[in-house]
Order: structure tokens, then C-alpha cells, then sequence
């Protein structure tokens, strides 16, 4: 029962992972400085590799946190734990819900020097990302004699910007001790890097025709979904 509730959670967490990633915010930064930039497709996944690795990083040290207090709260709330965790991603799913009743369906990381208006970049006329013109305004193409400037930018907007929707996810595995831990930490490094990866590639030979526009504006949607889902898992699974 154990293993088949953890592969259910994992299962879950890659989910979480794997959509988070596919969001423009975590592949189209890089698609449009390596095109502005003319660097190669083999540069431009190197530079998402590494950024993505950053991203991963950070994520998972916050996860060991997360992981560390969940221990130290199972042990004080005992069989209410799982109602308690459950509970809360459905609260947290909730916020998103609102957020994007609110109209701020965009959570995004923003460019290294860039100014992001949303007025201008977020309205239903655009036919292309925000990222088009925030980028405009950004040190990350400023200096086009050397490339450090932006792969050191790209690197630590990614990595200083965690995977929140995956951060839920470790506090589900608290029951499954340092090896659940583990485990999601890998599942996150999986799932998140082949995302990136994958729609970075993509956009890059020229499959980019898809609405951009739309799937940002419903991000916060798709993380309330994904924090709903997993919040009623648990405690169905628990029930």
C-alpha cells in the first residue's frame, strides 16, 4: 500500500514539475536571448541546462527544509497529518484559483534589468509573449560583445526563482522519510529539466506557433489545479 501511494505521489509530483517547466517563463527567456544573440541550438540547451540545474538546486534545498519540518510535524500530529497536509494544498490551490479570478494569471520571473509592464504586455490584443518587449529592455542583450552577462543573468533569474509548485509536493512525502525525499527530489530534476529542455528544443526548430499568450495568462490556474488535485489526493487516499 505504501509503494503504491508513493508512486501515486511521485506520479503527482512529476506532473507538477513537468507543467510547471513548460511554462514559457522557465524555456522562452532563453529562446529569445540565443535568437537575439545568434548563439547555437547546442549553446542554447547548455545554457538551459544549466539554469535549469540552478533552479533545481534551490528547489530541493527549500524541499529539505520543508521535508525536515514535516518530520518534526508528523511526529506532534500523528494520523492528522495527512488532513493537515491535504488540506492546505487545497487551501493554497484556492489562492491560485483567486489569483487568476483577479486577473493575475501571470507569475513569472522577471529579465535582469528588464521593467515589465502589464498593461502593455498582458492585454488580449498581443500576439506574441510580454517576453518580446521586456526583453528589450534588459542588460541580458545589452552587451552583445560577450555572453557572459547573459548567461550568468538567464542563470540566476531561474535560480533564485524556485519551483513553488513543487514545494507542496515534498511536504506530501513527508511519511515516506528521507527516501521519499529522495525520490521527489529526483522526480523534480527529471521532470523539470526534460521540460525545459524539451520546449526550448521545440521553439528552436521553428514549433513555436502554439498561443504562448494564452498559456501564460492561465498560469496561475493550472498551479491551482495541480495544488487542488494533489490536496484531494491525499486525503482520499488517507480516507
Amino acid at each position: 500500500m505504501n509503494s503504491t501511494i508513493l508512486t501515486t505521489v511521485a506520479a503527482t509530483g512529476f506532473t507538477v514539475a513537468f507543467f510547471h517547466a513548460a511554462i514559457p517563463t522557465h524555456w522562452l527567456p532563453f529562446v529569445l536571448v540565443a535568437r537575439t544573440r545568434r548563439w547555437s541550438r547546442s549553446k542554447t540547451l547548455l545554457v538551459t541546462l544549466s539554469a535549469g540545474l540552478g533552479h533545481v538546486a534551490l528547489t530541493s534545498l527549500l524541499g529539505l527544509g520543508i521535508a525536515w519540518f514535516g518530520f518534526k510535524l508528523d511526529a506532534q500530529l500523528g494520523a492528522a497529518f495527512p488532513w493537515v497536509t491535504g488540506g492546505l494544498m487545497v487551501a493554497i490551490g484556492l489562492f491560485y484559483f483567486w489569483r487568476q479570478l483577479r486577473g493575475r494569471g501571470i507569475t513569472h520571473h522577471h529579465l535582469i534589468g528588464g521593467h515589465h509592464r502589464p498593461s502593455e504586455h498582458c492585454g488580449h490584443e498581443r500576439e506574441h509573449s510580454h517576453w518580446d518587449e521586456e526583453l528589450k529592455d534588459s542588460s541580458l542583450v545589452a552587451d552583445r560583445a560577450h555572453d557572459w552577462p547573459a548567461v550568468s543573468g538567464l542563470f540566476l533569474m531561474l535560480t533564485f526563482s524556485p519551483c513553488e509548485g513543487f514545494l507542496p509536493v515534498y511536504l506530501s512525502g513527508v511519511q515516506f522519510g528521507w527516501h521519499g525525499f529522495f525520490v521527489l527530489s529526483a522526480i523534480l530534476a527529471i521532470a523539470t529539466l526534460l521540460g525545459m529542455l524539451l520546449f526550448t528544443w521545440l521553439t528552436l526548430i521553428g514549433l513555436e506557433k502554439f498561443e504562448i499568450k494564452s498559456f501564460e495568462r492561465y498560469e496561475a490556474g493550472l498551479l491551482g489545479t495541480l495544488f487542488t488535485a494533489l490536496g484531494a489526493l491525499i486525503i482520499w487516499l488517507e480516507h
